[in-house]
């Protein structure tokens, strides 16, 4: 193991390897058991003699924090454990810009043992086809894979883009060339990405109301003014878009996380305003694959007939949380900016996965997996819907929703106030919820429910939405 010790402007050189070598004993740094550096390396690479450097070991050994062993070297003591912490950095006089003062960062361990999960947009992932997954991969951590070892093209892997746009093109509708497609880091990295290359800080960004709030905070943090814009039964209201806004963000497909579709009307009116205000559009398609009933309508992208529709898609949703590959799909005239801007970010995402994703969609992997997964969706759908109506009359009125991984409940009037005391007694009895409140744009946020079903076993609802009943009667 590599030690670092550092004897510039020292005198007593055996005394500051000591030192030095016990600090990090004590702090953790070197864990009980860890192999010191082999005394004639250790003395080669600080340039001192060898004997420096055993006086020093001698020292560490016969106080107990070393052992030696012969024929195998010398090694930190076994069953010692840490006495103190690492040195933190400096507490620094940096100060970061005011907008980062009010982003939380996700405590991910918050739920993560809740017997009864109901978070949204997260996918099964004990359905997730590992088996398949992993024999892909194997193909491309080999050395005869193409590129293997190189930096590849900042748009990323050419197969994979090819097979999104097949697939989209096949079961959305959606028209793109592979050129038009740039693979992200999930949906995130794509709106990043996409607000660099066409936006300037000051530049108003519509988000509905509610939405999902990194992507709000996201505009922020790049100086953008972000407006919230109500959204109704067909969805955005295209008419309260305040009129200087230069880009909309919306999910037409499955609004989150009220869940409506929007209308093709609304649709259409909002091709028309971006028209008329020289405006973008960026259509987040996140988890359309699973619907579950009613006739699909066109993505805004294929309706699109002036190329002012930026398409944002992930497979975060359909397939697994932690596989961060995302990809968003742009006009002709954008083509080289946002390529650009991908380089500046990241140079490319992980082509390793980006490789055998595409041999995933292209084997028929992806569309048997959606269909699979599609079916289990929808029975976990219908059972939460069915406690709603049946257990939680005069609590919560689901909204209708035929698409995705949840959907939102809104509060009765006269449990409107009962929302946080609930959600406290369900989190004490094993059940993890989030309330619509949390993802307000604006300052009126409505009251009521988010209802995840993609991670909790379809047996495990019925319990599940019993005791989260039970949290309203106090």
């Amino acid at each position: 193991m590599d030690v670092h010790v550092s004897l510039l402007g020292r005198r007593d050189l055996t005394g500051e390897i000591y030192r030095q070598l016990r600090a990090a004993i004590l702090e953790g740094r070197l864990r009980s058991g860890d192999p010191l550096p082999p005394s004639r390396e250790l003395a080669a690479r600080l340039s001192v003699s060898r004997t420096t450097v055993a006086v020093a070991y001698d020292r560490l050994i016969s106080e107990g924090f070393a052992v030696a062993r012969v024929g195998s070297g010398t090694f930190v003591s076994p069953g010692l454990a840490a006495r103190g912490k690492p040195a933190g950095t400096p507490v620094g006089v940096l100060t970061p810009r005011p907008v980062w003062a009010g982003v939380p960062v996700p405590a991910t361990d918050r739920w993560r043992s809740a017997r009864y999960d109901f978070r949204p947009g997260i996918p099964d992932a004990r359905l997730f086809p590992y088996r398949a997954w992993r024999r892909l991969m194997v193909r491309q951590l080999r050395p005869s894979a193409v590129g293997f070892g190189t930096y590849g093209d900042p748009p990323g892997h050419l197969g994979l883009r090819e097979a999104i746009c097949r697939h989209l093109g096949t079961s959305r509708g959606v028209r793109a060339l592979a050129e038009d497609v740039v693979i992200t880091n999930g949906t995130q990295q794509a709106l990043d990405v996409v607000a660099r290359v066409l936006l300037e800080p000051g530049d108003c960004v519509a988000v509905e109301d509610p939405s999902y709030s990194p992507p709000r905070r996201l505009f922020a943090s790049l100086g953008m003014r972000v407006a919230g814009v109500p959204v109704d039964d067909e969805g955005l209201v295209v008419d309260a878009i305040p009129p200087d806004a230069r880009f909309v963000y919306v999910a037409p497909s499955h609004q989150f996380p009220l869940g409506m579709s929007m209308s093709l009307p609304r649709r259409l009116a909002l091709l028309d305003w971006a028209q008329q205000h020289n405006a973008a559009i960026v259509e987040d398609d996140y988890d359309s694959e699973f619907r579950y009933g009613g006739r699909p309508i066109e993505p805004l992208q294929a309706l699109d007939a002036s190329g002012r529709v930026i398409y944002v898609g992930t497979f975060s949703k359909s397939l697994l949380a932690t596989l961060r590959l995302g990809f968003v799909i742009v006009p002709a005239s954008l083509r080289t900016a946002t390529r650009a801007a991908k380089f500046l970010s990241d140079w490319h995402t992980a082509l390793p996965a980006q490789a055998a994703l595409a041999d995933f969609i292209d084997e028929g992997g992806f569309a048997r997996h959606v269909r699979r997964m599609r079916s289990v969706y929808r029975a976990r759908h219908e059972c939460i819907v069915a406690a709603l109506e049946r257990d939680f009359r005069g609590l919560l009125r689901p909204v209708p929703s035929s698409v995705g991984l949840h959907l939102s409940a809104l509060a009765c009037p006269d449990a409107t106030e009962a929302i946080p005391a609930a959600l406290r007694r369900a989190q004490a009895a094993d059940v993890a919820c989030y309330p619509l409140s949390l993802y307000a744009a604006g300052p009126a946020p409505r009251a009521g429910l988010v209802i995840g079903y993609g991670s909790i076993p379809t047996e495990d609802i019925p319990e599940g939405m019993r005791r989260l009943r039970h949290s309203f009667d106090g």
